[in-house]
């Protein structure tokens, strides 16, 4: 483990730390509780926040001096699209997985009757949705929780897997997590893509049904990051290290399922996600029901924060997101220009800097071939990866 002492000092060890109402702001939280920031000399506060804009905004106006960001945003806010501009950075991952995909009871039941079983595949409920959706029978409206998301990624890319255009057989329209349970009670969604407990709190109140895991659509795909300004961090760097190592030791925690009921009892407390243990287990502890009712299926990696080298920032995810982003925008960025921003955004330095002070095994490669393995693999000798494999468009 780290010799403290040999660390550089912390600039600022006062830390503004943003973080939405979500199962897998778990890191920042234990971190917190199992004491990891104040062993590292930080006088941590967690700030919830409401929405991912919201979050964006005031990393960048410095209200916020770090943030859990969800994984295309330091690229997006990097390129100035979605409305604000500053150089966004990450040196560590938080989370792989975490979302899904979730429809209304009366469609999930127009779904099921034309053969989607969403237990059996996410292949099966996008074609029966396409099936629908073809019928012509009325508008569709859906909600992810950001423009520039892995939740849009992952939706629009399930969709498409049902033979379905985003952009002209329905409606996406962007909503702050906490609002979509309420929205699609209310009628004003049929759907949504957001991550946990969201999923299960619809699911156990009857009101929607699961079509889809993010695992089944992109497995282990990178889900949240650690993100600061390139400015707070050339002005901070040994505040910003000590932040990431207290947050790679409550990832490497998390990886042991044998903490994560703690976990939920200690996410359900009101200064935290302020929600009921049971709806917090499903996802966290591995058995997530797809629909109020039935079996739960055991997913002991349906949230991800240690294992398969989660925490590495890998660059050839950056280059996929932006890939992604640029068909939202309708644009392609030339090859150097997209190396050249993932290599700015995604700092796999900064990750191995503090693996080497935490004595963890990391690659000596920035970039995989992404999407291609469907079990755990060996991408070098001793470092394992999970199954990266993507639902085919």
């Amino acid at each position: 483990m780290s010799d403290i002492s040999k660390l550089p000092p912390a600039e600022k060890p006062q830390v503004r730390l943003g973080f939405l109402r979500l199962t897998d702001s778990a890191p920042l939280v234990m971190a917190e509780e199992l004491g990891f920031y104040a062993k590292y000399g930080l006088d941590v506060l967690l700030q919830r926040e409401v929405s991912w804009a919201n979050v964006r905004d005031k990393l960048v106006t410095g209200d916020l001096d770090a943030a859990q960001l969800l994984a295309p945003l330091p690229l997006a806010t990097s390129l100035g699209v979605g409305g604000m501009r500053a150089e966004l950075i990450t040196g560590l991952a938080l989370s792989l997985n975490g979302n899904a995909i979730t429809l209304g009871q009366p469609l999930a039941a127009e779904i099921k009757a034309r053969g989607g079983d969403a237990q059996k595949s996410a292949a099966s409920t996008a074609k029966a949705f396409g099936q629908y959706i073809g019928e012509g029978k009325r508008e569709i409206t859906l909600a992810t929780a950001h423009s520039f998301s892995c939740h849009t990624l992952l939706l629009r890319r399930w969709l498409r897997a049902g033979g379905i255009d985003p952009e002209r057989d329905l409606h996406i329209i962007v909503l702050p997590p906490e609002q979509m349970v309420d929205s699609l009670a209310r009628g004003i969604i049929d759907g949504f893509c957001v991550g946990e407990p969201w999923n299960s709190i619809a699911v156990q109140y009857g009101i929607g049904a699961v079509q889809a895991t993010g695992y089944q659509i992109w497995n282990n795909g990178v889900e949240k990051v650690l993100g600061v300004t390139e400015s707070w961090h050339q002005h901070h760097p040994g505040t910003h290290l000590r932040l990431r190592l207290a947050l790679m030791e409550a990832c490497s925690w998390l990886a042991d399922h044998n903490n994560r009921e703690h976990t939920a009892t200690i996410l359900s407390d009101k200064r935290y996600l302020d929600l009921p243990e049971d709806k917090l287990r499903p996802s966290l502890c591995g058995q997530f029901c797809f629909a109020k009712g039935e079996t739960a299926a055991e997913l002991p990696h349906f949230h991800v924060f240690g294992r398969f080298q989660a925490g590495f920032p890998w660059r050839s995810d950056g280059e996929l997101l932006l890939r992604e982003i640029g068909d939202l925008l309708g644009r392609t960025f030339a090859k150097e220009d997209t190396r050249s921003l993932v290599q700015r955004c995604f700092r796999t330095d900064l990750y191995r800097e503090a693996a080497r002070h935490l004595a963890l095994p990391c690659p000596n490669q920035d970039y995989k071939p992404p999407g291609e393995h469907s079990r755990v693999w060996e991408i070098e000798p001793g470092i394992e990866l999970g199954p990266d494999a993507m639902l085919a468009r």
